[in-house]
């Protein structure tokens, strides 16, 4: 094949070759140059040439005044023939008073392949180098190519990784291009130290950032893998945290990370000076802008006097302040905090000041680097468009809702000048990550056994923002699947649309003599009203049917007719009977509940998986009445509240309770009650406390339709075992009570009756638990003690929960 005109010319590749190339090759054309002047370049003689045309050689030699070749123009061409990197050497010679080019062609890559490669498939490797089949050879790029994928496998971290090129000699000067890698174990983080904090154990702070130290479960996750953008991310998140808890002058001064030939690992240290802790002093608002009032803007604030001071409320706050002014008609206000510090009372005055900010556009928002997921699922997240003023703080919130979306690896946003003056250009550079997740867990808990859960989950699926799940469960006493999905954006509006079918199959155990089957449908919307408060309104239909053994129910029901309740023989009893109530919910058949309801939920945790300070509330209502079988208004209330109390001892203080009403005929199913256990009052077996039946032989839990219970918890890390093993200790104090059962207490047509225990008696406890977050899923320990309960309460000192949750 023969190279025309169109010969590439310049490149950093060439230009090293033109470095090393013989000095005598450059010392020829200088002494050559003079004798040679008054050629012209078509009178140039060629040589060595096999693939490339004289003519194109000739090309680069471009005449001078006169048309004639002088010696730049003679010393220009030869560098310009040596940057195309077509030639391993090039020499300009005179003979005879001709000047003469002679050539050594560098010879063409017939392929370009990859051994040793098992991590990283070969076709991301040639996507990265540049050396391609059917291209000249240049060892300066191979040589560039060698250190590209040296550099892949580093940020995967393999730091002893080995990449050889090898050169495979093939006729017609051709040659196999072949990387030879040899990949090496990934390098890990033995250790991570912090220096100068004081505020802040490092036990504390391993928490906040997400590179992790190697233990011996390192191999179910990637966060030990040293990773150089991870650690600077980790910087900016111990600044941000130390800021949202008063330290304003805290610096993140440097990370050192040193490599340790020995432990095959790295050890990370970052240097920090915490400063002095701030409170506020006093808040303030200002505006410019005649017709707006600033103090109208202090609902929106959330920073108070006397609070420790919050960089990140702060800018949640102008971020509230930014939308309400566009909401009156002030586009271009812009929302400025300011803060002094008084240094001697370590406390800090904010100023909000509202001014009228430059009238400036936004011409275009640019989305780069989304190859999966679609453009509207990006641009939704803006509270801003193309044509709208431009506002920063809504572009960082934009920023801020993007990375929560959990989609890609990283989010940047930038911004450049349109095309004029009062125009800018956005531009949202993203890289996308993997949003698929295929789980097989397990678990044990005292009450539901053994349980095994295999699920199929997309965050994004087909790239429209969507999820979905699949679940099936089987387990020794709980069984069922489940099917979600989740629409975010119902009709373009920022309100989830999420469905739920649901079968759940309980098993008769040592806590509950009948076995039940659920069948259940329930839509539902979500409105993010803030971003520490949620409204979720629903519908939920269910048909529940519960089957008892035959020996549980022969002492009321007619063998020939088992729907007519007659009294059975004298001795029935002597293999068992169930409680009135559950016979007659049997007698009854499935049961189909039809209700709405909704929940408030108000979140201001620092870490929802782990918390470490803040309000966890939810408050709940159901109505059940809208068609179906029953009528009930059930509320609850479940309130947790986290907070540091001394040297990484969290305190927990919980409240929890709930109450049951029935309204129209029909009256309350003894199902329908709340049941309670150690899900209330650590110590007792579930649903071993409150209301009992103890006329039947079973003494079946009835329930009640009212409850309350306080927790008092201190969490502590075991300091002398690694951050990441996860492992926590806890000792808490429980008291609660479930009461007033109102639910059936008479089967009339039998002519029998329950013996209630219905005594509201308050049960209490007093315990040590084990919290282990671990790769499997969040698993707890508790061993409690009971120091006030009912007569006929069940208790269970010893208790274990963890795996999966259906």
């Amino acid at each position: 094949m023969r190279i025309g005109m169109n010969v590439l010319k310049g490149g950093f590749a060439a230009a090293l070759i033109m470095f090393a190339l013989p000095a005598a090759t450059v010392a020829t054309a200088t002494l050559t140059a003079t004798q040679a002047q008054a050629q012209t370049a078509a009178s140039i003689g060629v040589e060595g040439n096999r693939r490339i045309e004289a003519d194109t050689i000739r090309s680069y030699f471009r005449p001078g005044p006169g048309g004639r070749l002088g010696p730049v123009q003679i010393d220009d061409g030869l560098k310009a023939l040596i940057q195309t990197g077509l030639f391993q050497d090039v020499q300009i010679q005179h003979r005879g008073g001709r000047l003469v080019v002679v050539v050594v062609e560098n010879q063409v890559i017939n392929r370009v392949a990859f051994e040793g490669n098992k991590k990283i498939k070969d076709e991301q490797l040639q996507a990265e180098i540049q050396s391609k089949p059917r291209a000249a050879l240049s060892r300066a790029t191979v040589q560039s190519d060698t250190q590209r994928i040296t550099e892949i496998y580093r940020r995967s971290g393999r730091y002893d990784v080995s990449v050889v090129p090898k050169y495979i000699e093939q006729p017609n000067n051709r040659v196999d291009l072949v990387f030879e890698v040899t990949e090496g174990k990934k390098t890990g983080v033995e250790s991570i130290e912090f220096v100068g904090n004081k505020a802040f154990s490092g036990y504390r702070l391993r928490d906040v950032i997400k590179t992790r130290e190697t233990n011996l479960l390192s191999f179910l996750s990637s966060g030990d893998v040293y990773d150089p953008d991870r650690v600077e991310a980790d910087r900016d998140l111990i600044r941000r945290y130390y800021l949202k808890n008063g330290y304003a002058d805290v610096q993140v001064v440097g990370v050192l990370t040193e490599y340790d030939p020995a432990k095959r690992g790295f050890i990370v240290t970052f240097k920090i000076e915490e400063g002095q802790q701030y409170r506020v002093g006093s808040v303030d608002f200002q505006t410019t802008i005649p017709s707006l009032d600033a103090n109208s803007f202090r609902g929106l604030s959330r920073v108070s006097v006397g609070s420790v001071y919050n960089a990140e409320a702060i800018e949640k706050s102008v971020e509230e302040m930014s939308i309400e002014a566009s909401r009156r008609g002030y586009a271009f206000a812009s929302v400025k905090p300011r803060g002094e510090r008084n240094f001697e009372q370590h406390t800090v005055s904010i100023v909000f000041s509202v001014d009228e900010g430059p009238r400036v556009y936004i011409e275009r928002i640019n989305i780069r680097g989304n190859t999966r997921t679609r453009d509207y699922v990006i641009r939704r997240e803006f509270d801003i468009a193309e044509g709208d003023a431009y506002n920063r703080a809504l572009v960082d919130r934009a920023e801020r809702r993007l990375k929560n979306l959990d989609f890609f690896q990283s989010v940047k946003i930038t911004q450049e000048p349109g095309s004029s003056p009062d125009r800018i250009i956005l531009n949202v550079d993203l890289e996308e990550k993997s949003t698929g997740d295929f789980s097989v867990s397990g678990g044990y808990s005292t009450s539901d056994g053994l349980l095994g859960e295999v699920s199929i989950a997309e965050r994004n699926l087909l790239g429209r923002g969507l999820y979905a799940k699949a679940a099936v469960q089987y387990g020794q006493y709980a069984r069922g699947y489940s099917l979600s999905f989740v629409e975010p954006y119902l009709f373009g509006y920022h309100v989830a649309l999420g469905m739920d079918l649901y079968q759940r199959q309980q098993l008769s155990n040592n806590y509950i003599s009948y076995d039940s089957k659920t069948l259940g449908f329930s839509p539902r919307l979500g409105f993010q009203l803030r971003e520490d408060l949620a409204l979720q309104v629903r519908y939920s239909i269910s048909r529940q049917e519960i089957t008892l053994p035959s020996n549980l129910t022969n002492c009321n029901l007619n063998p020939a007719n088992p729907v007519l309740p007659v009294f059975g023989p004298p001795d029935c009893l002597a293999d068992g009977e169930a409680s009135i109530p559950i016979k007659m919910e049997l007698a009854q058949g499935p049961v189909l509940t039809s209700s709405v309801g909704y929940s408030l939920v108000y979140n201001t945790l620092d870490n929802n998986k782990n918390p470490n300070s803040g309000f966890l509330v939810t408050w709940a209502q159901d109505f059940a009445g809208v068609g179906g079988d029953v009528k009930y208004i059930k509320s609850t209330i479940d309130a947790k509240y986290y907070a540091p109390i001394v040297s990484d001892i969290v305190g927990l203080l919980r409240f929890q309770g709930g109450m049951l009403n029935d309204w129209g005929d029909n009256g309350l199913r003894m199902l329908d009650h709340f049941q309670m256990g150690p899900n209330l009052v650590r110590g007792f077996e579930p649903l071993g406390i409150g209301p009992r039946d103890l006329g039947s032989t079973t003494q079946d839990a009835l329930g009640g339709t009212k409850y309350w219970g306080v927790t008092a918890e201190l969490q502590m890390p075991f300091w002398f075992l690694p951050k990441e093993v996860g492992l926590k200790g806890a000792v808490f104090a429980d008291a609660g009570s479930l009461y007033d059962y109102k639910g059936p207490q008479c089967w009339a047509e039998i002519g029998q009756c329950i013996t209630a225990d219905n005594e509201n008696v308050i049960r209490s406890s007093v315990g040590v638990g084990l919290i282990w977050q671990s790769p499997f899923g969040p698993l707890r320990f508790d061993y409690a003690v009971p120091l006030s309960k009912g007569k006929n309460d069940r208790v269970q000192e010893f208790r274990f929960g963890g795996g999966t949750s259906f």
